[in-house]
């Protein structure tokens, strides 16, 4: 019995002895061993998304302007409706009735109300043509009214309105120098020299051409472009065409001094002295004349309008 527990005790601590030895050979080789270097990780940036306060990872508005009144937020795919006084409109305009101030605002959807003017004041001076020396003026001034439809919603619209004051007109002072010779319905006469004793002196008148007839006149135009745009956008330039029913132009022809039948000046009177023979034939022929340029005037009824326009505009408190 002693043998082989003495056998086993020996065989036992034998293993012993090799475990250890394996152990020590494995850490020596492990710390002789070099360690390997870790492969370096670039850095990427941190994106919004991934800290976004909202569901589903979608990224958060961007923050307000802390500077003005933003425009109100529109959902893509949903139509601004602008309503009754919602925004207003001022602005200026250039046309053949010289330059103007208009203001517009909105009614609905698809009509605004308008108030426009226009103005041009020019004065020729003093210019002399064979023995004419004339003085023009020309005065063009308008005050209206008009409603613009757009009937598609576009920028197309048709403008029905009213012409409330209507100072367009044309005149002239002329004087005659003394022998100067003018012919009225077709005949000749001659501006008297001025004289003394008889009292005589050269022929002078004043004519005033009226570019209208009646006011209120009516006008139709038409054009291209919003005067407010259906957005808050605030630059416009609409442009306009159209014609104004003011009536055929009104003439009218004053005229003083003496005139003279003959060059010699041997056969004259005073234009208002209608009891001579020369004031009567004067009278007469400046009637006929004035007959004949009247109906040819009568032809004309309707004035062109024509304008283009620069618009600023803004919202208003009562359409917000």
């Amino acid at each position: 019995m002693r043998k082989p527990l003495l056998l086993t005790f020996f065989s036992c601590a034998w293993a012993v002895l090799l475990l250890g030895s394996a152990s020590q050979m494995d850490a020596q080789y492990f710390a002789s061993a070099p360690s390997p270097t870790p492969a370096p990780v670039a850095s990427q940036p941190l994106s919004p998304v991934a800290f976004s306060s909202s569901e589903g990872g979608l990224p958060d508005p961007p923050a307000p302007s802390p500077a003005g009144r933003e425009a109100p937020f529109t959902p893509p795919g949903m139509e601004e409706h602008f309503g009754f006084l919602s925004r207003f409109a001022i602005g200026s305009g250039i046309s053949p009735g010289g330059i103007g101030a208009k203001g517009v605002v909105i009614l609905g959807e698809r009509l605004d109300a308008r108030v426009d003017s226009s103005w041009f004041f020019y004065n020729t001076g003093h210019m002399e043509i064979n023995g004419f020396n004339v003085n023009g003026d020309f005065h063009l001034a308008t005050l209206g009214a008009s409603v613009d439809w757009y009937p598609t919603k576009s920028v197309w619209r048709l403008s029905p309105g009213l012409r409330f004051y209507d100072g367009n007109r044309i005149s002239a002072d002329v004087n005659l120098t003394g022998g100067t010779k003018v012919t009225i319905d077709g005949k000749e006469y001659y501006s008297a020299t001025e004289n003394s004793v008889t009292g005589a002196t050269p022929l002078t008148g004043k004519a005033d051409l009226g570019l209208h007839s009646h006011t209120p006149a009516f006008t139709a135009t038409g054009g291209f472009g919003n005067f407010i745009p259906r957005s808050h956008r605030h630059w416009s330039f609409p442009s306009e065409f159209g014609v104004a029913f003011a009536g055929p132009p009104t003439l009218n022809v004053a005229v003083s001094g003496w005139v003279c039948q003959d060059k010699q000046q041997t056969q004259c009177s005073n234009v208002a002295d209608t009891s001579t023979p020369v004031g009567a034939a004067f009278q007469s022929s400046l009637d006929n004349a004035l007959k004949k340029w009247r109906h040819n005037l009568d032809v004309v009824h309707i004035y062109p309008i024509f304008s283009f326009s620069f618009m600023y505009s803004f919202d208003l408190p009562a359409g917000r």
